[in-house]
């Protein structure tokens, strides 16, 4: 099999032991491999989570408030480790949808699916102290559907990790402020592995930065124009506001953007 049809396998396999023992294999092994194709890939029908969690509208989503019983935690950290399982098949989906690019795409993309794996066992390995297990709680689609969605180079770099995974960088910051004021060795142990992902997001968006201005460069196209642009296209109201703004500025995003992101007037 070539690369790409190994990474079909492992994007839609729905054992999650089985599939990331697949990607260690994969992965250790990229040097076999070349990315060369004349194959399209496929569009995917449905998220490889749809056979153990319960999709519902993101409204329908359990809310996530208070930390105080295990019920509100295991919520909280159930939404964490759904991000960070969809994002090893959104990185491994970068890889595996555009093909032919340089080494150093499908080398960054891979790293990324790396991390992400660690992310999801670390969060997973807190969930699972709660008393509860990924699956136990409705998620919602809305990272899978942004995918399908994105089916060029430009809009996926823009609307994956100069989007969603940004936001994170944001939404990361505020959950560890907001779990400081329990102060129990537990919610330590939850803001040690937040401060860890957050460190690690941020070379993702980088990444999702460098590819995005590639690709920019490639069609001759003015970067801060053309992002905002696509965002238009994909949101309303896309206006922010609490913004770490040293997170983005590291991850690639210029003061001018995120000026024009803020709702307010940011100093970088």
């Amino acid at each position: 099999m070539d690369f790409y049809e190994i990474l079909e396998i492992i994007i839609t396999c729905d054992n999650i032991p089985q599939k990331f023992e697949m990607f260690n294999e994969l992965y250790q092994n990229i040097d076999k491999f070349d990315f060369k194709s004349t194959k399209k890939p496929k569009i995917f029908e449905k998220p490889s989570y749809a056979s153990f969690c319960k999709i519902v509208h993101p409204a329908k989503v359990p809310r996530r408030r208070g930390f105080e019983s295990n019920e509100k935690k295991a919520a909280l950290l159930h939404a964490i480790a759904h991000i960070e399982y969809s994002a090893i098949d959104l990185a491994l989906d970068a890889c595996y949808r555009f093909r032919n690019l340089p080494k150093e795409y499908y080398l960054d993309w891979l790293e990324v699916a790396d991390d992400e794996i660690r992310h999801f066992k670390l969060i997973n390995s807190l969930l699972e102290k709660t008393g509860f297990k990924y699956g136990d709680f409705p998620v919602h689609n809305s990272l899978f559907e942004a995918s399908q969605k994105t089916q060029d180079l430009l809009s996926r770099m823009a609307i994956i990790p100069r989007w969603y995974e940004a936001n994170g960088l944001d939404a990361n910051e505020k959950i560890i402020e907001k779990l400081k004021k329990y102060n129990d060795n537990f919610a330590k142990e939850v803001i040690n592995a937040l401060e860890i992902i957050l460190n690690e997001e941020i070379p993702h968006v980088q990444k999702g930065d460098k590819w995005f201005k590639w690709e920019c460069k490639k069609k001759n196209l003015d970067p801060v124009e053309t992002y905002f642009k696509i965002v238009d296209k994909f949101f309303k109201d896309w206006k922010k506001k609490d913004i770490n703004v040293n997170a983005r500025l590291k991850a690639g995003f210029t003061c001018k953007e995120i000026n024009i992101l803020s709702k307010e007037k940011v100093e970088c």
